[in-house]
Parts: C-alpha cells; structure tokens; sequence
C-alpha cells in the first residue's frame, strides 16, 4: 500500500501544531516498520496544488490528522482542501458532482474519480470524550463522526474514497498528562494493526 498522510497540526496562537507533529511522527515509524511507502505533506508550507493532485492520485489510502478548532477543521487545511481538490477536477479525483442536464434532482455526489481508494481521519481535541458520550453535555451524544465531522466524510465520498475507521485524541489541553500520551499512543498503535491487517487480507 502507498500511504498519504496529511499532517493538518495548523501553529496559530497558543497552538504549536506540536500533538499532531508528533502523531504524524507515530504513523511515519509504524509505516516504516510495515516496509510501506508514504508521502507527507505539512499544510503549514507552502504547496502546489496539482502536485498534491498526484499525491492523492498516488496513494491507496489518505490519513488525515488534525485538530479541531471552534467546532471546524483549521483554516489551512481548509485553504489546502479548497485548493487541492478544485485542482483535481477533470484530473484525477472527481469528474463532476454526478449528475446529469437529463435530470438534475438525482446522483449528486456520484461523480468521484478516487473510487478503490481509502481515506482515515484522526482529530485532536480540548472536549473530553464525556462531552460527546454523556446525556445533557455539549454535544447531545452525536459522535464526532456523525457530528462535526459529517461534511468532512462527505467531502471523501464525493471524490470516491471510502471511510476506514478513525481515531479521535480527547482533551489534550487540560489533561494531557505523560501518562494519557502514552496510553493514547499505545491504543493509536493497535489501531493501525487493526487496520492495515484487514487491509492486507483484503488486497
């Protein structure tokens, strides 16, 4: 498999990016030790978009990390996204948005070119899991899938690619103790088994 990872870790204000540096740093050596190939673009610098067209045409699966600032995804990875994919139209990721003059009211989001290819997404967060779980907190127990993540998995489908399981790193402000890093590190770790060995008994 050839892996394309985004590493989304966006320093502005009191955020150094330094979590999702680190997290990317966790993928690269477990890719490494699988003997896989990977590509990593940073979206702190500066960037090509059609070179990161055939980034994404390249790769077999794309793994995002980043954080999640007021409820959205960080404004250069959302420059990045607006940027990369418009470049990719008629090139490589989508064709059209699916539908056709004959009858426009159906198909939409069909016109992906990326189909076969794979898409994981980790997120970085200040809220605790709790707020996402427990009855009356802030995020009336939606998921972070379902919920503020819900038009970025749309925007995956609409170039083709298809979900594979996630993972998301819970209150890493108030409570990223040694102890929480390593666990989170450890559970990342046997995620990725998890996922690249049903990859290879798939392939």
């Amino acid at each position: 498999m050839k892996i394309f990872i985004i590493n989304a870790g966006q320093v502005f204000a009191h955020s150094g990016g330094k979590f999702n540096e680190m997290l990317t740093g966790w993928t690269t050596s477990f890719l490494k030790r699988k003997g896989l190939e990977y590509r990593v673009a940073n979206i702190n610098n500066d960037f090509d978009a059609m070179e990161e067209v055939e980034n994404f045409k390249w790769a077999d699966m794309v793994i995002y990390h980043t954080p999640v600032w007021w409820f959205q995804v960080p404004g250069r990875l959302k420059k990045y996204i607006d940027d990369v994919f418009t470049a990719g139209h008629q090139n490589g990721m989508y064709a059209s948005d699916g539908r056709s003059r004959l009858n426009p009211a159906i198909n939409y989001g069909t016109g992906g070119l990326m189909q076969g290819k794979k898409y994981m997404v980790t997120t970085t967060w200040n809220a605790p899991d709790t707020a996402f779980t427990l009855p009356g907190e802030f995020f009336d127990q939606q998921s972070v899938d379902d919920g503020v993540l819900f038009g970025f998995h749309k925007m995956n489908q609409f170039v083709g690619m298809t979900r594979t399981e996630g993972f998301h790193f819970h209150d890493l402000e108030k409570n990223a103790t040694e102890e929480r890093i390593v666990n989170y590190r450890r559970n990342y770790l046997s995620h990725l088994e998890e996922i690249f060995t049903l990859e290879k008994q798939l392939s």
